[in-house]
């Protein structure tokens, strides 16, 4: 049995969560449309890294999007893939897009793989795919003051090391039906606006 060939287009994230809230989001903002790339979970922001500078060279690849986390490091999660980009002989630009960066795959034969990179939540803050989550949620939402209120309640000996993230899943299991991040964006209990629109849209520039 031969092997499956690689995807064309393809999607890097660092985990299972990441890969449902993607696939939920282009499902919503693009009802239409089938979803023309494929999403790959890396199983950790490390290995995700380390694969870049392969994954831009596979034969028959167009596009390449790359999605991770900023956590504490804006800056050296965009230095790590710099480098790792310049193995490949692509050159990132010195400043992240606050948009979602493109890097058109154009060479002097007008070929070239295309790249893009996203840093949640929003190519500029620290933080993760739960912030950008958090952002989605109606601002009328009676759960979310509460579920902020529970995680910064709990003494501080016991609290979450990451509260933004505690909070966040405080909310979806607090819910009269509590779902996982990506089954909430699917069932309509976040607003798809916002950042939500920008990152539709990178996604959209980078693989459409």
């Amino acid at each position: 049995m031969e092997d499956a060939p690689a995807p064309a287009r393809l999607l890097l994230v660092e985990g299972v969560d990441d890969k449902h809230v993607v696939r939920h989001v282009w499902a919503r903002k693009n009802p239409e449309k089938r979803q023309p790339f494929e999403i790959r979970e890396k199983d950790g922001v490390e290995r995700l890294v380390e694969s870049i500078s392969v994954e831009v060279k596979v034969p028959g690849r167009i596009a390449l999007g790359i999605m991770v986390d900023a956590n504490s490091r804006v800056e050296s999660r965009w230095r790590s893939m710099e480098r790792q980009l310049r193995i490949a002989e692509v050159d990132l630009p010195s400043d992240m897009d606050r948009d979602g960066t493109i890097i058109p795959g154009v060479d002097d034969a007008g070929l070239g793989v295309t790249v893009g990179v996203w840093i949640m939540p929003d190519n500029m803050a620290q933080g993760h795919l739960e912030d950008f989550v958090a952002r989605l949620i109606p601002e009328e939402d009676p759960v979310w003051p509460l579920a902020q209120e529970y995680i910064h309640r709990i003494p501080e000996d016991h609290r979450p090391k990451d509260v933004s993230k505690a909070a966040l899943h405080a909310w979806l299991a607090a819910r009269a039906e509590p779902r996982r991040m990506g089954q909430a964006i699917g069932f309509g209990d976040l607003q798809l606006t916002g950042i939500a629109d920008r990152f539709a849209c990178w996604l959209r520039r980078l693989f459409e």
